[in-house]
């Protein structure tokens, strides 16, 4: 009996800790880091934002930006571009790495990448034909799911 009192106690403790993990918030885009200010006025000189969020976690912080035409951009605690997704329309092409855009358009011609992403052991794309492929740090296929 005492220990699931003491299970109880301690869960209810931890349960505040728990709701602050996830403190998603809408902020004024002039509360973005300045980095990402930058990165959205060269990147996207001629979009909007029409929102922007932080959300703050255990570990870290991140900036989630969503801009007129549907493009959203995540961005770290300092405003480096974490993620772009954009909708039925290619991501920039000066944020993907030439190792990955010419493999895409030599092995999926006339496939669009909609989606890049930062990950811990590279890169992580999504084409217009909805293929996710997976690269290395250095622009070599590691996964393809479709």
């Amino acid at each position: 009996m005492k220990k699931i009192i003491l299970a109880i106690l301690a869960f209810a403790l931890l349960l505040p800790l728990t709701s602050k993990a996830n403190d998603d918030r809408p902020i004024s885009p002039d509360k973005l880091p300045a980095a990402a200010k930058e990165f959205i006025q060269k990147t996207f000189p001629e979009i909007a934002i029409v929102y922007a969020e932080i959300d703050k976690e255990f570990a870290k912080t991140q900036y989630e930006v969503r801009l007129n035409d549907g493009t959203k951009v995540v961005f770290n605690s300092k405003g480096e571009w974490d993620k772009v997704e954009c909708i039925r329309k290619a991501v920039p092409a000066s944020l993907v790495p030439e190792t990955i855009a010419n493999y895409v358009q030599e092995t999926f011609p006339g496939n669009l990448i909609e989606k890049i992403d930062k990950e811990r052991f590279g890169w992580s794309i999504e084409l217009s034909n909805e293929l996710e492929l997976d690269f290395s740090p250095e622009g070599a296929l590691l996964r393809m799911d479709d």
